[in-house]
């Protein structure tokens, strides 16, 4: 027993812990409908368009996370206005977005010799130096997350598997899809301090896609993913803590295998469910209804 709890009677380690849970609930509720609708290399391409701003901020001696948030926002508009232009495809706009974004940053950063640990620290977040103004960050990044979560849900279900009905019911997709690149964004900036870019897909995509095969609609996604990031968190600080590893990339390690263990264990359940009635089963109880077509995200 003093194997689990003697890392978490360390301060520092606590505060990761209650960061890590904060974030898992953000990339939640914004995580789910990325998986819902296939936007992962929008979340990859957002994630790491956060570099110009960062070092803009890093320079000036400002607040990295304005200076994300700015970015992010840069990166949401740019993905709204291209995947308005009928001739060209979004993921062409996305992908141009990313490379501009990122070489953008990559030049700020070679301006300035003092760098290197600052952008170890983007890329691959440091948990542990968490401060007590990052947790408060955090929760007042959770309460806006919540609610554009439950009012913008009826119209993100829509736009995630009709958008043509969407329409139809007068719920506005393109103002929905916008709102939902802003729940992204959010969900972006609050997580790269604390795994970076390149490893904050691990909890904003990993649990929600564990959570998929068992949960029966998606707020269960939701609330199961968010379970499972927190459970990501203690067990990657556990293990950091043992085995001497980084402690943002074993967070995210583990959120990636408790998907493939999750998809494993839902493979096997589902086998013997359709033995037994003699029927094949669905992959999930969501996506079993889902159009086999990929739903317009413009």
């Amino acid at each position: 027993m003093e194997w689990l709890t003697a890392p978490f009677e360390v301060t520092f380690v606590q505060r990761a812990l209650w960061a890590g849970i904060l974030v898992s609930a953000i990339c939640a509720l914004a995580g789910t409908w990325v998986v819902l609708r296939g936007m992962a290399f929008l979340g990859d391409a957002m994630s790491h368009g956060l570099l110009p701003g960062v070092a803009v901020a890093a320079l000036l001696g400002g607040n990295l996370m304005v200076g994300a948030l700015v970015s992010a926002a840069v990166m949401a508009a740019g993905v709204t206005a291209l995947g308005r232009t009928p001739r060209l495809s979004q993921d062409t706009g996305i992908g141009l977005l990313f490379v501009g974004m990122l070489s953008l940053g990559v030049i700020i950063v070679s301006r300035s010799q003092s760098f290197a640990v600052d952008l170890t620290g983007f890329l691959f977040g440091d948990v542990l130096a968490v401060r007590e103004s990052d947790l408060v960050l955090l929760g007042a990044a959770l309460l806006p997350a919540l609610v554009v979560a439950v009012l913008g849900h009826r119209a993100f279900l829509a736009l995630a598997f009709d958008a043509r009905k969407a329409r139809t019911l007068g719920l506005r997709p393109r103002l929905a899809h916008a709102v939902l690149l802003g729940l992204l964004a959010l969900a972006i900036v609050a997580s790269f301090h604390i795994v970076g870019t390149l490893l904050v897909l691990g909890l904003l995509i990993a649990p929600p896609a564990a959570a998929l095969p068992w949960a029966r609609s998606v707020r269960g996604v939701m609330l199961l993913a968010a379970a499972l990031g927190a459970f990501a968190t203690f067990g990657g600080l556990l293990l950091s803590w043992h085995l001497g590893t980084a402690a943002g990339a074993s967070v995210s390690a583990l959120a990636v295998s408790l998907f493939f263990l999750s998809h494993l264990a839902s493979g096997v359940h589902h086998r013997r469910r359709a033995d037994l009635a003699g029927r094949p089963a669905p992959t999930s109880a969501i996506t079993a209804n889902a159009p086999t077509t990929r739903p317009n995200e413009a």
